[in-house]
């Protein structure tokens, strides 16, 4: 366990709680505070909502305690959503406000990826930079790293990070993958071969590369030093903007549980779920958790009262990953995984998108207190703009909606109808295939992810579709009979509102078109004499 980790007993954390609760009453009340809030937004990736161990208290695991005393001292949000199962599009959404079928991103980019999200797209960094504040971003992107589609030619001051995901580049210190992938071969592209139901994901062309604002200053990168340099530079930026007194967005995207670090394992070692290296994954969320308390405490010693941060995950777990995946707690997907399949990653069931959430913001959101509202990532972008005094730009439609009143003031009304995008499981990227209208949700198509043990659902399309209530059942196993009356208001609600919208997107002037054309070209390379790219570390 790292060095200064809360140990408190849970009973002791509870009522410390309760206090922090009555403290929070007769703190500040006014809506906007004497100065512009600075807002650090802290995104974990591939995260499952049973990871939080405040999520999941009788089966507490102590891999989360700061995240748990932030809960404590803040707002625990659960039935909080990702805008879509999978990266790209989720951090797309995320930053824009908006639906993929709005801002273009529908799936992912590539190492070779020659665009991003498109730049007809207005970003919140953009926005806030306008407003005077100092923007920063520190982490995983996946929007684009070519050129204008970089993060400092989207608003950021500065970033520091890597242009994609943790697993779409080789490095000379093996650290992720089970059996582990091969380090970097300087002498050319070599075959990786993998056990059977150990799925792929190792490249070894191309080198990690990290990311200074526009410089590749270290290729390939060591993973096992990341999370330091990443808390430097986050700590840097904090201790900075206050001495400047500057507001400042501080945006951290963190790779840690999308392939977690493995120590070296023998050729034959066994793979499943028991092997002691399944502990791999709780020390990655342990090391999370740890680079999010000393954010927390810089943000503290700096500016406490006039800081939310504001904690969620991009999407799910990768369930094929097997020891390697999160926990999605109770949202298991029952009806898919009894006909085959996975429930979690690139899905729209509850496993693929409910993700773990905490916004905290000492005396200004109630401590220790849990809103059931129904949330998504898109509300981040209207809501910081609300807190930060910035009007929306009125040339275009947005799908999140401001949750200041959730997060400040306790209540519970949050999205009437949400609607969850195929992330990359069955049908075309982007279709929004499965509504939430309050407690129900109905999946118009089902299928085709991929589960631990390599077997793939089948694709079905529903019609009518299958309608779940989450409240009874949230596991999402027996669907409402057709026939009964419950199931037909429903349906005829939800059919009503998703034609709408559909509606709605296609008559959008301000949609936009992603480029996902690729080229060789394309792959970041600091020297391209070098057979994976090879330049200085960082000194």
């Amino acid at each position: 366990m790292a060095e200064g980790t809360p140990q408190l007993p849970l009973a002791a954390m509870l009522l410390f709680g309760l206090l922090l609760h009555t403290v929070s009453q007769h703190g500040p009340t006014a809506d906007k505070p004497k100065e512009k809030p600075n807002f650090i937004i802290i995104l974990a990736d591939d995260i499952g909502w049973g990871d939080l161990d405040a999520n999941q208290l009788e089966e507490r695991a102590n891999n989360t305690p700061y995240l748990n005393l932030m809960a404590l001292q803040g707002l625990r949000m659960t039935d909080f959503h990702s805008p879509a199962s999978t990266c790209s599009p989720s951090r797309a959404a995320i930053l824009t406000g908006r639906y993929g079928l709005r801002n273009g991103v529908t799936h992912n980019f590539g190492v070779k990826s020659l665009a991003g999200l498109p730049l007809s797209e207005v970003t919140l960094p953009q926005l806030l930079q306008k407003a005077g504040y100092h923007t920063a971003m520190i982490g995983k992107w996946h929007l684009g790293h070519n050129g204008l589609y970089s993060p400092t030619n989207r608003g950021f001051d500065y970033y520091l990070g890597i242009p994609f995901s943790n697993d779409m580049g080789c490095t000379d210190i093996p650290g992720y993958n089970l059996p582990q992938c091969l380090p970097c071969d300087s002498h050319g592209p070599q075959v990786i071969r993998l056990k059977r139901n150990i799925h792929g994901g190792c490249y070894s062309r191309i080198g990690l590369p990290l990311i200074e604002n526009s410089t590749i200053v270290e290729q390939p990168l060591d993973l096992w030093t990341l999370t330091e340099q990443y808390k430097s530079a986050a700590l840097r930026i904090i201790h900075n903007a206050s001495e400047r007194g500057q507001p400042y967005l501080l945006y951290i995207a963190l790779a840690h549980m999308h392939v977690p670090l493995a120590p070296p394992l023998s050729p034959d070692a066994p793979t499943t779920d028991n092997h002691p290296n399944s502990g791999v994954y709780a020390a990655s969320l342990r090391e999370l958790d740890s680079l999010v308390g000393a954010i927390k405490n810089a943000s503290e010693a700096t500016d406490r009262d006039n800081t939310l941060i504001w904690f969620s995950g991009d999407n799910g777990p990768w369930e094929q990953k097997c020891q390697y995946a999160g926990s999605v707690g109770p949202f298991r997907g029952k009806w898919q995984t009894s006909k085959g399949g996975g429930s979690a990653k690139q899905t729209t069931w509850e496993g693929g998108h409910r993700v773990p959430t905490v916004a905290y913001w000492p005396g200004r959101i109630p401590a220790n207190t849990t809103s059931s509202a129904l949330l998504s990532g898109m509300d981040i972008f209207p809501t910081v703009l609300s807190l930060a005094g910035v009007t929306l730009p009125s040339d275009r439609r947005y799908d999140g909606i401001d949750a200041t009143n959730i997060l400040l003031h306790g209540e519970q009304l949050g999205h009437e109808f949400l609607f969850h995008p195929n992330s990359g499981a069955a049908g075309r990227f982007g279709d929004l295939q499965t509504v939430r209208s309050g407690r129900h949700k109905a999946f118009y198509i089902t299928g085709a992810a991929e589960a631990c043990s390599g077997e793939t659902g089948k694709q079905q399309v529903h019609d009518p579709p299958l309608i779940f209530d989450l409240e009874r059942d949230e596991a999402e196993e027996t669907p409402l009979d057709v026939k009964t009356t419950e199931y037909q208001v429903v349906a005829e609600r939800i059919a009503r509102r998703r034609e709408k919208l559909l509606w709605d997107i296609a008559t959008d002037k301000s949609v936009s078109i992603a480029d996902y054309r690729t080229d060789e070209s394309a792959a970041p390379c600091c020297d391209l004499t070098q057979t994976v790219c090879r330049c200085p570390r960082l000194g």
